[in-house]
């Protein structure tokens, strides 16, 4: 199912530095990847966990 996603790079990655993610946005899961190496373990989680994550990630920049 994966293959089939929209995948979408962070407006805070560059083509040449370190920080590179994208994510895939279905009805239930949000799904997460390193834009580098797009063959490797993904991440998937729940719109719930996601927002609380953005929130959390927000405060602490």
């Amino acid at each position: 199912m994966t293959s089939t996603l929209m995948w979408f790079k962070s407006s805070y990655s560059s083509n040449d530095g370190p920080d590179c993610v994208e994510v895939a946005i279905t009805p239930a899961t949000i799904h997460i990847r390193d834009s580098k190496d797009k063959h490797r373990a993904q991440l998937a989680v729940t719109g719930v966990a996601w927002t609380e994550f953005l929130d959390f990630a927000a405060q602490s920049a």
